[in-house]
């Protein structure tokens, strides 16, 4: 079988448009296979989005891109039943937004990418499910979708977190669900205005808000809050095997969110636009699959590229960046026609050299910390009882705050435990 294509990306996700893009403008005669209807149909994200590897390709995408709002506030928030502990950071808006994260809608930014990617060269065929893969002994030269055969010198699986390929291929184990976050989210329609005054806002400003405690009844995850042009994003992340191990369903986790103060008024007469549920590969570096076979890389949450330490939760960018270095990878070995498992190993050394496997080896301890049930239980009370007791008077003689706290932390925790979680907590995040 003469190969059709040079490269085969399966998966029309931020990975494999910025593959196709980048492997385009370099001549290379590339196909986008994606199942969903359309680029985006089966993507979802809480909203938030760092655009500093695009803005290497595709310089000041912004300005012509559906950007929603630029992130100017970021609002971690620790709840208790009626009560809630918070700490922000806000920024003036910026002109140049990479480096500064900001909100997307991806049912409206992928397709935008997929016009790029298609103006650059590349073919972006929807309603296309990649079934299975072909071999020629040990190397992969191209897919199977239903009857039809597709060859190419190289294949890029951008599939996603399901990574059914790459479990075909070997690469990928069999998912657990101890290594799985499921986020569920809801787009709550608001006019801008209302939306704006709410939130305190400026037009095309916009602000990120987490919360832990009270939104998933003590498991691991939180909830989340972001802005969009007209609407808010709003849902829940929570540990996949915890939620099965309690019997409770992350639909119901998500409405107790909504309905709990101070969520339910910032989101009061709304309108609910959309639904959507996606798993969300948090293990780390531990539980990546192996990225490269003969012919083959495998990019963005296939290859568990997701970063998760409580403060930041960040997929698009590093989805970007392996994009990119699948595409350079690809177009290397085009060159020197040689698509050998030792030619394809320099996208991992380029995965390495760059901030994706830094940013992963340097939070690898993160996972493990978070599964402490204490930061979801015990530390959002503990916060948001000494808030209380600072910010109100009941007659008696006030403490000093170090008296206060240590106070609290004996008759709620034990000090060498919060010692222990403090040392974890500085080495994990």
């Amino acid at each position: 079988m003469n190969p059709e294509f040079d490269a085969i990306i399966v998966g029309a996700g931020l990975a494999g448009l910025t593959c196709a893009h980048k492997l385009a403008t370099q001549g290379l005669n590339v196909v986008v296979v994606e199942r969903g209807k359309f680029a985006g149909a089966k993507n979802m994200w809480g909203g938030a989005f760092y655009g500093s590897m695009m803005g290497e390709f595709i310089p000041h995408f912004w300005k012509e891109a559906p950007i929603e709002r630029y992130l100017v506030k970021h609002t971690i928030s620790f709840l208790s039943k009626d009560r809630c502990f918070s700490t922000s950071f806000a920024t003036e808006p910026k002109t140049d937004p990479p480096g500064h994260a900001f909100t997307i809608l991806r049912s409206q930014f992928d397709q935008w990418f997929a016009r790029k990617a298609t103006e650059a060269g590349a073919i972006v065929a929807c309603g296309v499910e990649a079934t299975d893969l072909l071999r020629d002994g040990d190397q992969f030269v191209g897919i199977k979708a239903g009857a039809e055969s597709f060859p190419a010198k190289a294949v890029v699986l951008c599939e996603g977190v399901n990574a059914v390929l790459a479990q075909k291929a070997g690469l990928q184990g069999e998912l657990k669900a101890q290594e799985m976050k499921l986020g569920v989210k809801e787009i709550i329609g608001l006019p801008k205005e209302t939306l704006e005054q709410r939130f305190n806002l400026g037009d095309r400003e916009g602000i990120s808000w987490q919360f832990v405690g009270s939104p998933t009844q003590g498991l691991p995850g939180g909830g989340f809050l972001y802005t969009n042009q007209k609407s808010l994003s709003v849902g829940i992340v929570v540990q996949l095997s915890e939620l099965a191990k309690q019997g409770l369903k992350a639909n119901e986790l998500l409405e107790n969110f909504k309905n709990s103060w101070p969520v339910r008024d910032l989101i009061k007469d709304g309108e609910l636009q959309e639904y959507s549920a996606h798993l969300i590969p948090l293990s780390g570096i531990q539980g990546m699959p192996k990225m490269y076979a003969p012919g083959l890389l495998v990019a963005g949450d296939a290859a568990g590229l997701v970063l998760g330490t409580g403060l930041i939760l960040e997929g698009g960018n590093f989805a970007v960046a392996s994009g990119l270095a699948a595409a350079d990878t690809v177009q290397r070995c085009s060159e020197e026609k040689n698509f050998s498992a030792d030619a394809f190993s320099r996208y991992q050394k380029i995965l390495g050299n760059n901030f994706v496997l830094k940013d992963l080896e340097t939070f690898k301890r993160a996972p493990e910390f978070l599964e402490n049930p204490r930061i979801y239980n015990q530390y959002p009370d503990l916060l948001c009882t000494v808030g209380e007791m600072i910010a109100c008077s009941d007659g008696r003689p006030r403490q000093h705050l170090s008296r206060l706290v240590y106070d609290q932390v004996r008759e709620k925790l034990s000090l060498s435990r919060v010692i222990q979680d403090a040392v974890q907590a500085m080495r994990a995040i």
